[in-house]
């Protein structure tokens, strides 16, 4: 008894096939719904922090066919094909659905938690601050959690520098920090990113000495690439970098939530041999 049973190659298999037309479509209609009638999709399904008012329980599931912008679908939806066929077409339909699913929200739960340790930590800051306010601390503040908006305030840090005692630019200070965490929760997160990152671990688990060709030009086993990808995911998420807004651990949920389900289905057959 074999516990993967090749069904045979499909250049599109049916889910794969479908996921792509599912996105593009839900692409499609977010742009039409804004453009046309100001309804803003990004903002409804994607998947908001916990803490916002804008979450809703559904949207761990929705945001998963949500996308940015047009190169982010494509990307996404390349590597769903190309990744996503080989997977398909050893599994099966219905068990590569389930692991796409579970590699999404996977990715989602991990997302989640990494940033309630991070806003938690961002919340902790702005209420030390607010308990000794100066322009040293606000700056400290600005510089560790929203360095992006670092020079947007420096004329502001310079004046309050000479005027250090006037309560108007306490009272400024705190305006603009809430807003800037308010801002932040705000922030929705799109894509099925974690999802094709579960669908990466597991194409280079099932065929890892298949050649991947970076750059189209430059040939590396799957199984390495797979563990370069994950190791650079790990290392762009811990440096948090000013401006990127790619959420990389939740790259990384879905890697690791697919290794938890293929070890967990390979220990499940094995109790069968």
């Amino acid at each position: 008894m074999n516990y993967y049973s090749p069904v045979g190659f499909r250049l599109m298999p049916p889910v794969v096939k479908n996921l792509l037309i599912i996105n593009g479509l839900i692409f499609l209609a977010t742009i039409t719904l804004y453009s046309k009638f100001g309804v803003d999709l990004t903002n409804i399904l994607g998947l908001h922090y916990i803490e916002s008012s804008n979450f809703r329980w559904y949207q761990f599931i929705t945001h998963m066919f949500m996308h940015g912008n047009f190169t982010h679908i494509f990307s996404n939806m390349f590597a769903l094909w190309m990744f996503g066929t080989a997977i398909e077409n050893y599994w099966g339909s219905k068990r590569f659905l389930y692991y796409y699913l579970f590699t999404g929200l996977g990715a989602a739960t991990l997302h989640m938690f990494v940033s309630y340790l991070r806003f938690n930590d961002m919340h902790n800051a702005i209420l030390a601050y607010k308990n000794t306010p100066s322009p040293e601390s606000f700056s400290y503040v600005i510089l560790n959690y929203f360095p992006e908006f670092k020079y947007e305030f420096s004329s502001f840090l310079e004046q309050w520098s000479y005027f250090r005692y006037d309560p108007i630019f306490v009272q400024e200070s705190f305006k603009a920090i809430d807003h800037l965490y308010m801002s932040s929760i705000n922030i929705p997160t799109v894509g099925a990113s974690g999802a094709v990152f579960g669908i990466l671990l597991a194409f280079g688990v099932m065929f890892p000495n298949s050649l991947i060709y970076v750059f189209f030009m430059l040939p590396i086993k799957a199984k390495y690439f797979v563990i370069l990808y994950g190791f650079f995911e790990f290392y762009s998420g811990i440096m948090n970098q000013p401006g990127d807004n790619v959420a990389h651990f939740a790259h990384l949920g879905g890697m690791i939530f697919g290794l938890i389900l293929i070890l967990y289905w390979r220990n499940k057959y094995r109790q069968y041999l």
